[in-house]
């Protein structure tokens, strides 16, 4: 039997960091298996789908690493909408399913609670299908339904409490639990592996399963990823779109790597691993079924490392997108011509090791390419106050008599410049900083001063000066 796992997001929104970890999930079990990968597109959701949200889907696959055409796919669940009908056609001709017009009023008044399930009031009843007509599974009386799960065991729900549940719309519509169980049958679904909140449903659908004669998948249901308070990560709360972290300049292998730490971790007391480690070791049954702490400070501190990690020449590639911009990414704040490659090369070297993600590159070089500094006024603030003016005229004079103009020079040079007003290098050096970086931090000042030149630092500590009294 060749093993068949599926994708099945809903083009509904951006990319959750969520769905791109149960994604990765299903990609290494599909590799190790030597089975497929097959990605659905559940497009039934006409008044929320979007041409774009299927392109998002499709383009945060390619970042991870689930390129196009290494995967079957993308079938989009509209296209099976005639089987899903037959199917809900088949379990009505068989019993299995019954028609109700019962409005969620009626049942409450029935029942006297808002709380209760459906009573199963037209279970014996012999309504036809019409307008209005819902139809309902009937659910077994008696008995249990055990749920094999690779990773949480054999939860079992007993029938009594399952409700005679919808499977198809007063319009003849199915719904989710339906049209899921029929995709997966006919594209010969073997593992469901996919996220927590799907396992109550897990029980109707394996009974949708029995129902329709056909084995039901071996599941697995992965640990819920949540927030530093615990509560499941939410769109309209939490950072969760894949892009926005694209965008912010994360890098692919870093944010997979702590993707896949999400309930489930290597061997040896290690987190930053290589990809083909990952694909080696990693175990379906090992995942952890508590919930997952989705921490961003922790994934900002991976992708310092992955930058660190990377060949001077290969930073440098990548960030060219926040040096350039590009349609999804802001342009930055100097002017085309006015970027210096060779520059940007020099400092390269000191920005990799500063820098948690790639969009921070930009304010940490952009004195390099304006005209003049953008001055944060609370670092001028507190930077420039009794006596920097004086200091400022210092280290001009200085700086207009040094021969050599390099990192070494400048540094002694300023240092001399700094004793003799009784400052030590870090006070004497930060009125210099603000003056030609407009910022309190930042590069390494002197390195920056050589790249900057001679006639760009004297200028700008020169307009500084003007400044003060």
């Amino acid at each position: 039997m060749t093993v068949r796992v599926r994708f099945a997001p809903s083009p509904t929104g951006m990319f959750h960091v969520g769905g791109a970890r149960s994604a990765l999930q299903n990609w290494i079990f599909a590799k190790q298996q030597g089975g497929v990968f097959v990605l659905r597109v559940e497009d039934t959701d006409a008044a929320r789908n979007k041409p774009e949200w299927t392109e998002g889907i499709l383009s945060a696959l390619d970042w991870i690493g689930i390129s196009r055409g290494s995967y079957e796919g993308p079938y989009f669940q509209s296209q099976n909408a005639g089987e899903h009908r037959a199917a809900a056609a088949r379990l009505y001709e068989s019993g299995r399913a019954y028609y109700c017009d019962c409005t969620r009023e009626d049942v409450q008044a029935r029942t006297g609670s808002q709380y209760q399930g459906y009573d199963g009031y037209h279970r014996d009843r012999g309504l036809g299908p019409g307008p209005g007509h819902a139809l309902r599974f009937r659910t077994p009386d008696e008995g249990a339904t055990v749920v094999v799960d690779l990773i949480r065991g054999e939860p079992t729900f007993e029938n009594r409490l399952i409700e005679d549940f919808v499977i198809a719309r007063g319009d003849g519509s199915p719904v989710f639990l339906l049209a899921n169980v029929v995709d997966d049958m006919t594209m010969g679904i073997t593992h469901v592996i996919r996220a927590e909140e799907h396992l109550p449903n897990t029980p109707k659908q394996q009974l949708l399963w029995d129902a329709l004669g056909v084995k039901p998948p071996v599941w697995a249901h992965v640990p819920v990823v949540v927030n530093e308070k615990r509560q499941k990560l939410s769109k309209r709360r939490d950072k969760v779109a894949l892009e926005a972290y694209r965008e912010e300049g994360y890098l692919a292998d870093a944010m997979r790597n702590y993707l896949m730490l999400l309930g489930w971790a290597p061997s040896g007391d290690r987190e930053i691993v290589p990809w083909s480690v990952i694909e080696e070791e990693f175990r379906l049954d090992e995942v952890n079924p508590s919930p997952a702490f989705f921490d961003e400070k922790k994934l900002r501190a991976f992708n310092g490392e992955y930058i660190r990690a990377l060949p001077v020449a290969e930073f440098v590639d990548a960030c060219q997108p926040w040096l350039t911009g590009t349609e999804t990414i802001a342009p930055p704040p100097w002017q085309p011509e006015e970027f210096d490659a060779d520059a940007f090369a020099a400092v390269a070297p000191l920005a990799q090791t500063r820098i948690a993600v790639l969009s921070e590159i930009v304010p940490n070089v952009d004195f390099l390419f304006l005209a003049s500094p953008l001055i944060d006024e609370a670092a001028w603030a507190k930077t420039m106050k009794d006596g920097s003016g004086e200091l400022l005229d210092d280290a001009v004079a200085a700086f207009e008599a040094l021969e050599s103009w390099d990192a070494e020079s400048l540094k002694s040079t300023l240092e001399a410049v700094g004793a003799e007003r009784g400052l030590k290098l870090g006070k004497t050096q930060a009125p210099v900083r603000v003056a030609v970086t407009g910022r309190t931090v930042g590069l390494p000042l002197f390195e920056s001063l050589e790249v900057l030149g001679r006639e760009r630092t004297l200028t700008r500590i020169r307009a500084a000066r003007l400044r003060l009294p």
